[in-house]
């Protein structure tokens, strides 16, 4: 695929889970098994933060790499490093790059402030 389809393609997965339930079936279609780590984060981060949403600030696409500046937002449910439920509303500001092969993520590297996060959460001060 070109990095334009690639583009094209990161743009589709990202409408398809953001705002939405994440189940395996709609992941799977998009992630490939050689990114199990993403599978697994996606999951986790489902489980405590339901329908979580990343905006999207910028996409930037180059062979097979698309590089996405977002924005985290969601409600807490709980469950997240062991902080009660609150159902605040937190936001936090991320980079994610994908790697596409054969129609699907094969790998990805991410860079989020959690500390923010945490602070929102009231981990710490």
């Amino acid at each position: 695929m070109s990095a334009s389809e690639n583009k094209t393609f990161v743009r589709r997965y990202l409408d398809a889970i953001n705002g939405k339930e994440k189940p395996a079936a709609v992941v799977d279609q998009f992630i490939s098994e050689a990114d199990a780590v993403l599978k697994q984060h996606i999951a986790g981060y489902e489980a405590a933060f339901p329908r979580y949403e990343m905006i999207i600030e910028d996409v930037i696409a180059e062979a097979d790499k698309v590089v996405v500046r977002f924005t985290f937002r969601a409600a807490y449910g709980g469950g997240f490093m062991d902080i009660p439920a609150t159902g605040q509303q937190v936001a936090m500001p991320g980079i994610i790059i994908y790697r596409i092969a054969d129609g699907k993520i094969v790998e990805h590297w991410m860079q989020v402030d959690s500390a923010a996060l945490m602070q929102q959460l009231g981990a710490q001060s």
